[in-house]
């Protein structure tokens, strides 16, 4: 995973949707483009995206794959704009 490939799959609307759609837990391919106006090659795409950037998870039940929202990757983006933005938090006052 590179920062690059994170910032550019939350770049795109629908993917931010999706990362808030896993928010609530974990879902199928068919529940989550059930949400959106797409093709389901258009959903995979998308889903395939978010998984090369590792903001998502993917596991195999049956014939479904369940995805889940990796939020460590997102914390990390959290504490790098926190740190360029210049602000600390208490325990490095």
């Amino acid at each position: 995973m590179g920062l690059q490939n994170t910032l550019r799959a939350l770049a795109d609307p629908t993917r931010r949707e999706i990362l808030e759609l896993l928010k609530t837990g974990r879902m199928s391919a068919g529940e989550l483009g059930a949400h959106f106006d797409m093709t389901a090659a258009a959903v995979s795409r998308h889903l395939s995206v978010l998984k090369e950037a590792d903001l998502i998870r993917d596991t195999r039940q049956g014939k479904f794959i369940i995805y889940e929202l990796n939020a460590s990757v997102l914390e990390e983006i959290l504490l790098w704009l926190t740190r360029l933005k210049g602000e600390t938090d208490d325990a490095e006052k």
